[in-house]
């Protein structure tokens, strides 16, 4: 486990300074990805699994999941998380710098949901080693965002999103994997204090068939 100082200091700050409720619901998009493309349970790797909204919402449904971030207080606090909903046993806290390495194994289910920084970071190689990770017969489900929210550190800049099919080529994947979903929905998304913007998505979920 390599741990950057920069992204550490970083993502320390951020969590230490947010209500410790914040993000502890499961993002909508993957609860809805998961139920129709995913319904059997089996193992998971959650990563940047901040508060851990997603991370419980699947071992509620019987995954057990590898729950990955830099921060400690966000991991505490997928701990805590996991004791409140009585499902400590199949959430499984794990501190890894991303830009650098990725838990050992292979999984059924890889989540890579708003996988942002404001740091440079190698993001599609580390998007590729989330690929690497994903067992035979099992999905990388990756959504980030395409729009920013008035809330986001991006507010007032000129940014451009890449397309759902760019982020899909820069993955470099073989014949071995078949697109289940590769499109830019709308939705309303609600801020850190409440705040409420429409906002659109890029969701990209692939199957791995051997």
């Amino acid at each position: 486990m390599s741990i950057g100082s920069d992204s550490a200091a970083f993502w320390e700050k951020h969590y230490s300074g947010l209500d410790d409720q914040w993000g502890t619901k499961p993002n909508a998009v993957l609860a809805d990805l998961v139920t129709t493309l995913a319904p059997t349970p089996g193992t998971a790797l959650d990563l940047g699994c901040g508060h851990g909204g997603d991370a419980i919402w699947l071992a509620t449904r019987g995954w057990n999941v590898t729950a990955v971030d830099i921060s400690p207080t966000a991991l505490q606090r997928v701990a805590t998380g996991a004791r409140a909903h009585g499902v400590t046993e199949r959430v499984h806290p794990a501190r890894h710098d991303l830009a650098h390495d990725l838990p050992e194994g292979r999984f059924d289910l890889v989540n890579a949901s708003y996988f942002h920084t404001p740091l440079d970071i190698p993001r599609e190689k580390v998007l590729r080693r989330a690929a690497a990770a994903v067992a035979p017969g099992g999905l990388l489900i990756i959504v980030e965002h395409a729009s920013i929210a008035p809330w986001s550190w991006q507010a007032g800049e000129d940014v451009r999103f890449p397309h759902p099919d760019e982020v899909l080529a820069s993955l470099e994947l073989d014949d071995s994997w078949t697109p289940e979903r590769c499109h830019a929905p709308r939705r309303t998304a609600t801020g850190p204090e409440g705040q409420r913007a429409t906002v659109t998505d890029n969701v990209l979920t692939v199957r791995r068939t051997s």
